[in-house]
C-alpha cells in the first residue's frame, strides 16, 4: 500500500497565518494538538487515518509555525480559527479529535457549532469547567495540574521558563510520560524557543479563567450538552487517571464511550499510537 502524501501548507485566516499538514481524501478529520506540542505530535496516526479521511493537523494559534498574536486565546476564538480553516478547505462538517488544550478547543467548537461536528474525540482531559470545580491541593499535587495556576500568572512564567526552555518543557515530558523515548522532545523545544511561542502557550492557559470558564458555565447552566457521539481516551498514568473520566463526561454529553490506554502517560498519540488508532477506528468506522 502506498504511503499517503503529507503536505505542509499555510492558510491565511482573516490575517492569522496558520500552518497545517494535510493528507488523504474523504470526510474531514481535524486533529488538534495540546501544550507543549504542535501538529507534529500526530505524525504516527496521520498515514493510517489518511486512508479513509482527509486528515488535517494544524498548529493552533500561537503554536508551531502558526502566527503568535498577543490575543485571541480563549477557546471560542481558537475554535473559530479551526472552523475558518475547515471552511477554507471546502468542508462544512467534520470529525474533531483533540488532545490536551486542543481537546478543549474541540469541545468548544462542538458546543458552538453542534450541527457541524459529526463525532468528537477528547484525549486525556476532563472538561475545563470540571478542572476548576475539582481543583484543590490534592488534585493540584497528585495529578500534576499545579501548572494551571502558575501559567495564569502574568509575565512570570515567561521570565522564569524563558531562562531554560529545554529544562522547563523537559520537566513535563519527563513527569507526564510512561514511554518517554517515543517523544521527539527536541522538536517541541525548538518550536517553543521561537519568539513569542512561550508567551502564546501561557496565554492559552490564561484564557482558561475567566473567559473559558464563563463560556463553559453559561453553556452548562443553559442545559447545553454535546449531542454527537463522544469518545474519551486517557492514559493509565495520564493527568485525569485519578478521576471518573467517563462519569464526568456523561454530565456534559449524551453519548459517551471511552477507554483507558495501558502503559501510557499524557501523550497518547506518541506513547501508544497503535492502541489509540484501534480505538479511533472502532469509533470512527462503527460496524
Amino acid at each position: 500500500m502506498t504511503e499517503p502524501t503529507i503536505e505542509s501548507r499555510m492558510a491565511d485566516l482573516d490575517g492569522l497565518r496558520m500552518h497545517y499538514v494535510i493528507a488523504g481524501e474523504g470526510p474531514l478529520l481535524v486533529l488538534l494538538h495540546g501544550w507543549p506540542q504542535s501538529s507534529y505530535c500526530w505524525r504516527r496516526l496521520i498515514p493510517a487515518l489518511a486512508g479513509r479521511f482527509t486528515v488535517v493537523a494544524p498548529d493552533l494559534r500561537g503554536y508551531g509555525r502558526t502566527d503568535k498574536p498577543v490575543a485571541g486565546y480563549d477557546k471560542r476564538t481558537m475554535a473559530a480559527d479551526i472552523r475558518a480553516l475547515a471552511r477554507s478547505l471546502g468542508h462544512s462538517t467534520l470529525v474533531l479529535a483533540g488532545h490536551d488544550r486542543g481537546a478543549r478547543v474541540a469541545h468548544r467548537y462542538a458546543l458552538d457549532h453542534p450541527g457541524e461536528v459529526e463525532r468528537l474525540v477528547v484525549m486525556d482531559i476532563i472538561p475545563t469547567r470540571e478542572m476548576w470545580r475539582r481543583f484543590d491541593m490534592t488534585t493540584g499535587l497528585a495529578s500534576g495540574t499545579w501548572h494551571w495556576t502558575f501559567h495564569l500568572q502574568p509575565d512570570l512564567p515567561e521570565r522564569l521558563a524563558g531562562q531554560d526552555v529545554r529544562g522547563y518543557l523537559g520537566y513535563f515530558f519527563e513527569k507526564w510520560t510512561v514511554q518517554r523515548s517515543r517523544l521527539e522532545v527536541e522538536e517541541y523545544v525548538r518550536a517553543f524557543e521561537q519568539p513569542g511561542a512561550l508567551r502564546a502557550g501561557f496565554e492559552d492557559y490564561r484564557a482558561s479563567f475567566p473567559y473559558d470558564a464563563e463560556h463553559d458555565d453559561a453553556d452548562y447552566n443553559a442545559g447545553r450538552r454535546l449531542e454527537m457521539p463522544v469518545l474519551a481516551l486517557w492514559g493509565a498514568a495520564g493527568l485525569p487517571s485519578r478521576v471518573p473520566v467517563l462519569d464526568i463526561w456523561r454530565d456534559y454529553a449524551l453519548d459517551v464511550r471511552g477507554a483507558e490506554i495501558p502503559e501510557c502517560g499524557h501523550f497518547l498519540a506518541e506513547e501508544q499510537p497503535d492502541a489509540v488508532l484501534a480505538h479511533l477506528w472502532n469509533f470512527l468506522l462503527p460496524r
